[in-house]
Formats: C-alpha cells, sequence, structure tokens
C-alpha cells in the first residue's frame, strides 16, 4: 500500500515513446488496486502525438485533485516535466534514479515524476514505487521552499 491510501488515484500519460512503459506500469500499479486515470497512446503505433497535450491533462488532474499523483513518460522524460510544470500546482521532477524518485517527494512535495521510456521498465516501475511510498518529511526548510515557489506561482514577485 503507498502512503497509507487504499484509493490512491494515479494520473498517467505518455507520448508515441512511452506506450510500452505505461502499460507495464498501470498494470502493476492496478494489481495493487490504485485507480488509474490513463492518458496517451495505448498501443505502439507509428503515429506520432504531442507530449504536451498529455503532459497538461495530467497537470490538470492534479490541479483539480482528480488525481493524488501524477506519472509522465516521453523519449527523455523532459518535454513532459517542462510542459506538467506550467500547471499551477504542479511540481513535477525528472527523475533518473529510485534515490531521486524519493527525494522528489521528501525534499520538493513532488506530485508528478518524468520518467524516460529509455528506461528499463522494471527500473521505471521501481522508481515509480519509490515515489508513490515516499512522504515529504515536513522540514520547515522544505516547507519554506516550497512555499517560496507557491509564492511565485501567485504572483508575489518579491522574492528575489
Amino acid at each position: 500500500m503507498f502512503l497509507g491510501c487504499d484509493k490512491m488515484i494515479i494520473s498517467i500519460g505518455c507520448d508515441h515513446w512511452g506506450v510500452e512503459m505505461k502499460n507495464y506500469i498501470i498494470m502493476n500499479l492496478q494489481k495493487r488496486g490504485l485507480v488509474i486515470n490513463n492518458y496517451g497512446p495505448t498501443e505502439k503505433s507509428d503515429k506520432k502525438v504531442d507530449y504536451v497535450d498529455y503532459a497538461i491533462r495530467v497537470g490538470e488532474d492534479i490541479k483539480k485533485n482528480n488525481a493524488d499523483f501524477g506519472i509522465l513518460i516521453c523519449r527523455t522524460g523532459v518535454g513532459m516535466a517542462i510542459a506538467c510544470n506550467k500547471v499551477k500546482s504542479v511540481r513535477c521532477a525528472k527523475v533518473d534514479s529510485e534515490a531521486e524518485a524519493i527525494l522528489s517527494r521528501t525534499d520538493d512535495n513532488a506530485n508528478v515524476i518524468a520518467l524516460s521510456s529509455e528506461k528499463d521498465n522494471e527500473e521505471a516501475l521501481k522508481m515509480v514505487e519509490a515515489f508513490l511510498k515516499a512522504k515529504f518529511s515536513l522540514e520547515e526548510r522544505y516547507i519554506k521552499r516550497i512555499n517560496k515557489i507557491k509564492e511565485y506561482e501567485n504572483g508575489s514577485h518579491g522574492i528575489l
């Protein structure tokens, strides 16, 4: 069980590069009883799609509280992270290891992770599991930093 929640909702999106990994992650998360919002292609094909569409959909689910966490997959994960971070209240981290997945939650309270489809599926699943199991540390210094981000996001530009 992740974060002590038996009805956790995960929004997951991918472009044409991430279909296989997304399907693998969904299958494994559903076995654990998680509810999945699935965005992007579901079958591998030669048809190219724009990652931005799915990154923003996942971000909007987070913003509107239609999902607890998000997972994004494209060739590098970078484009997805950039697009998703444009949605207010999203903190999307591009992660490449279990350690980064954990730290993105404990230190930065990330609510979305972006992964590279070039990773091994099992390695990606371990990063997702680490992300979902980790908890924000609630240390004052991390809370202060996140609050600065929120202030800037809300138009308080006196931070700098």
